[in-house]
């Protein structure tokens, strides 16, 4: 596992590298009363604050989606917050701009869009998700936007805030869209969001019979990749592989690099296959967009000021760990490697039950109660989220998060049950960093498993 205090003296080498072209332009004229012993005692008071975490950098650590950046990307966006360029406009940030669109380049190869596309990065998937419906009610002022109810909830937020009808999409106990209910509205679709990669258990949502029903009644497809949609680069060992064949084909797609793609909180994007889409963009201004002719990357964004920094984090990492199956995708195999081992163990245990198959990295699962109401299960599910927080020893511990299902849903899957609540909370872990896949029986154990 690695740990960032060794990497130190890599930044302080940039940095002396970066006060040296600072000095070219003459004496520096900071304000000395930001002294080094100053700063040491907030520092030291600030880590005592960041102690107060959970482990996110820790297998023990399944939660949620949270995990430490690489350290080439931690390194190189404090390097380039010393000078912190805005890449809304190319005399904001020259280079880092440059850095966005290169790596923006790359995530449009990874999807299949080719040498015609239009995106950049964002603060985060729901700016990012923003963008997309903005362009979908622009095309289609008077439909509704469309998502199935296992969609997160940004798409309806989002919706709202753009005055767009929101039109939810009921899903099977297997998670299958009703395709019939599509049809049956069709007319008044404008737009259906497809989640590859949902933010509960991750689920792959069938794109390809969706693309289908899409193109018989012109409706346009926005693919919401924003956990899942750095898999494509190791489809071929993913159950539902043939899904993600189908990506390229998407109208728009949102990936989030501070997910999977190992960059620091916030780094999301947006791509659209059809770059003429930047005219519902168009906008002027008086003191900016006229250092180059070139496309400034705040002419094709919502959001205005953006971190320069974002994007050599992400570039930086890209220098590291290009998207290729053996370069990002070998972190994304061993994260789809400690979910399936955790699935195996839950299968072959007496005591506890896996809710489903993953599609992706993360797994859903209950301890088997004595009594079959669905109350118990709460408690227990409960019970052991909590007792792995309190644990005294911080070596014996264990985070984990809790998912919320209908009860009839539960039921549909697990008829031997009976219902004496709304929702099931079942178990819910996260397998996102690479650490996990060897520490999985660990993992296992602590929990009783």
């Amino acid at each position: 596992m690695n740990q960032f205090a060794p990497y130190i003296p890599l930044l302080e080498q940039a940095l002396r590298k970066l006060d040296a072209w600072r000095s070219q332009y003459g004496e520096d004229s900071s304000d000395s009363s930001a002294n080094s012993g100053q700063i040491e005692d907030i520092l030291g008071r600030l880590t005592e604050h960041l102690e107060g975490n959970y482990p996110f950098h820790h297998p023990s650590y399944a939660g949620q989606m949270l995990k430490p950046p690489h350290p080439v990307a931690w390194l190189a966006y404090a390097l380039t917050a010393t000078i912190n360029p805005n890449n809304h406009a190319l005399d904001g940030g020259p280079p880092t701009s440059e850095m966005e669109k290169e790596a923006v380049r790359e995530l449009a190869k990874m999807v299949g869009y080719g040498d015609t596309y239009l995106g950049h990065l964002t603060s985060g998937g729901t700016i990012a998700n923003l963008e997309a419906l903005f362009v979908a009610r622009e095309i289609h002022p008077k439909k509704s936007i469309a998502a199935t109810s296992n969609a997160h909830y940004t798409h309806s937020r989002m919706c709202h805030v753009l005055n767009t009808k929101f039109l939810e999409i009921p899903v099977d106990v297997n998670d299958i869209p009703d395709f019939n209910f599509i049809e049956n509205h069709a007319e008044d679709i404008g737009t259906i969001v497809v989640t590859m990669g949902t933010t509960g258990l991750g689920t792959t949502e069938p794109l390809s019979k969706i693309l289908d029903i899409a193109a018989k009644h012109s409706i346009r497809i926005h693919v919401d990749a924003a956990y899942g949609g750095f898999f494509s680069l190791i489809k071929e060992d993913l159950p539902k592989k043939e899904e993600w064949e189908f990506l390229s084909e998407a109208d728009s797609i949102v990936i989030d690099p501070h997910k999977h793609g190992l960059q620091p909180y916030g780094c999301g994007s947006i791509l659209y296959k059809d770059p003429s889409v930047g005219k519902y963009y168009k906008h002027d201004s008086p003191y900016t967009y006229f250092t180059s002719e070139d496309l400034h990357l705040g002419e094709i964004s919502l959001e205005c000021s953006r971190a320069g920094a974002s994007a050599a984090a992400f570039w930086a990492t890209l220098q590291m760990l290009p998207l290729t199956e053996t370069g990002l995708g070998a972190v994304l195999k061993k994260a789809r490697e400690a979910a399936v081992q955790f699935s195996i163990l839950l299968k072959e245990s007496s005591s506890f039950q896996l809710y489903q198959e993953p599609d992706l990295d993360i797994v859903g699962y209950f301890r088997i109660p004595e009594k079959t109401n669905t109350s118990e299960i709460n408690k227990l599910s409960h019970s052991l989220f909590e007792k792995g927080m309190n644990q005294k020893n911080p070596a014996d511990s264990y985070h984990l998060s809790l998912y919320k299902i209908p009860a009839d849903r539960f039921i549909a899957r697990f008829p031997n049950y009976r219902t004496d609540t709304d929702y099931v909370q079942i178990l819910r872990s996260v397998f996102m960093k690479e650490e996990h896949a060897g520490f999985v029986n660990e993992l296992a154990d602590r929990i009783g498993i």
